[in-house]
C-alpha cells in the first residue's frame, strides 16, 4: 500500500480509502470486506453520511463488529454532518452526538462538514459551526474538521481562506472533472494550503464503468495497455501528485482484493504522453453526449423563482451522457430542485448571453428529472 502526507499533519494516510456507500447487505461479508482492507494496508474509513442516512439498519452494529481486535486501532475513521441538515442553533452538535452514538466511541478522528458551496457557507459561519467544531476538538469528541465542497473555485478559496484550521476537505474527482466543482485548480489550491485532499467518485459513482456508450467502449478497447475502465480511472486520479487518498466505495471482496492490489503499484505523475491522450479521447466522447450546450457560466443567475438552473443543466447532461436517469433523478430530489416552479418570465433567457432558450430546455430537463 502507497502512503501520502495527509496535509499539514503529522500522519500519512493510505493511497486508498474505504467508503462505506455501496456495502453489500450481508452484515459478515461487510466485516470481512473491512478487516481484508484494513489488513491490506488502508487506514481511513470514510463512513460520509451513511450512519445518518441508514439505507442498511444494521450499519452501524457491523461496523463496530468489524472493528472489534484490534482493527480500530489500525485505522482512522471520517463521518459526515450535512450542512443541509444544519439550519438552527444546535443542529451540528446534534448531528454529530448522532454519530458518536452510532459508532459507539467517544471520539471521531475526521468530522466532515457535508455539501459546502456558496449558499451553505454563510449559514455555517452565522449558526457559529466552526465555533462549535473547535469546542467538540478541544473536548476531543472529533480530533479534526474538514468539509465536502462541490461548487466553483472561487468559492472554494473563500471557504478555505475564512478559516485556519481545516485540516483538509473532500472533492468529487475524476477524468470528467478537470475544469469545474472545484477541478484540477482547486485540488492545488486546497493542498497548497496544507488541506489534505481526499477525492470521492473517482468512477462518478459507476456512471463511468457502466452503460458505456459505444464511442467510449470503442477507445478502452483499443486502448493500450490493456486495463479495465475502472482501472484506467482510478490510476488517472492516483496520477495527480496533490491528492492524499482515494476514497472507493466498495461493494464485494473482489472489489477490494482488486483495488489493495491496484493501490500497491500506483505512482504520481506516471502517466504518459499516450495514456493521457487515451484519458483526452474519451473524456471527448463524453463531452460529444451532451445534449445541452449550457457552459454554467452563471449568467442566468439568480433566478427570481430561487431555481438553480445551470446545476439542472448539469444533473440532466449527465443523465443523458452516463445513460443513468436513475442518479441524476436522486440527485434531482436530494438537492430539492423544482422545475415546475418555473414560470417563464425570460429573465434567464434576457441574461443569458448566449440567449439559450432556458424555459423549453428545463421542459426537457423535466421529463427526465422530475
Amino acid at each position: 500500500m502507497k502512503y501520502h502526507e495527509f496535509g499539514r499533519l503529522d500522519w500519512q494516510v493510505s493511497a486508498l480509502g474505504f467508503g462505506l456507500e455501496c456495502l453489500p447487505p450481508d452484515e459478515s461479508e461487510i466485516v470481512r470486506m473491512l478487516r481484508l482492507a484494513i489488513d491490506g494496508g488502508v487506514n481511513f474509513i470514510d463512513a460520509g453520511s451513511a450512519l445518518l442516512y441508514e439505507t442498511n439498519p444494521r450499519l452501524s452494529p457491523t461496523l463496530r463488529a468489524a472493528f472489534k481486535d484490534g482493527y480500530r486501532q489500525n485505522i482512522k475513521i471520517a463521518a459526515t454532518v450535512p450542512s443541509a441538515d444544519i439550519n438552527a442553533p444546535g443542529d451540528f452538535e446534534r448531528g454529530m452526538d448522532d454519530l458518536l452514538e452510532l459508532l459507539d466511541t467517544e471520539g471521531i478522528d475526521f468530522l466532515t462538514l457535508g455539501g459546502l458551496n456558496r449558499f451553505s457557507w454563510p449559514r455555517v459561519e452565522a449558526l457559529g459551526v466552526l465555533k462549535s467544531a473547535e469546542s467538540a476538538i478541544k473536548n476531543k469528541k472529533i480530533g479534526h474538521i474538514g468539509f465536502f465542497f462541490h461548487d466553483q473555485y472561487q468559492f472554494l478559496r473563500e471557504i478555505i481562506e475564512n478559516y485556519d484550521n481545516w485540516a483538509y476537505c473532500q472533492f468529487q474527482y475524476s477524468f470528467m472533472d478537470i475544469d469545474h466543482h472545484p477541478g484540477v485548480s482547486g485540488l492545488a489550491y486546497a493542498a497548497g494550503k496544507g488541506l489534505g485532499v481526499v477525492i470521492t467518485g473517482p468512477l462518478l459513482g459507476g456512471r463511468l464503468v457502466k452503460n458505456l456508450p459505444d464511442s467510449v467502449a470503442k477507445i478502452w478497447s483499443e486502448a493500450k495497455p490493456e486495463r479495465s475502465p475502472a482501472e484506467w480511472g482510478l490510476r488517472w486520479v492516483w496520477n495527480h501528485g496533490d491528492i492524499s487518498s482515494i476514497v472507493v466505495d466498495m461493494s464485494s471482496l473482489e472489489q477490494v482484493n482488486a483495488n489493495l492490489a491496484l493501490a500497491d503499484n500506483v505512482a504520481a505523475d506516471s502517466f504518459s504522453v499516450p495514456e493521457e491522450l487515451v484519458i483526452s479521447r474519451v473524456r471527448e466522447a463524453y463531452r460529444t453526449l451532451k445534449p445541452l450546450p449550457c457552459t454554467a457560466c452563471r449568467g442566468c443567475m439568480p433566478c427570481p423563482q430561487d431555481i438553480d438552473v445551470p446545476r439542472i443543466f448539469e444533473i440532466y447532461n449527465d443523465a443523458v451522457m452516463y445513460d443513468d436517469a436513475g442518479t441524476a433523478k436522486s440527485i434531482y430530489r436530494l438537492e430539492k430542485h423544482d422545475i415546475d416552479s418555473c414560470n417563464q418570465c425570460g429573465k434567464c433567457v434576457d441574461t443569458c448571453g448566449f440567449g439559450y432558450p432556458i424555459p423549453e430546455w428545463l421542459k426537457q430537463a423535466r421529463q427526465t428529472l422530475a
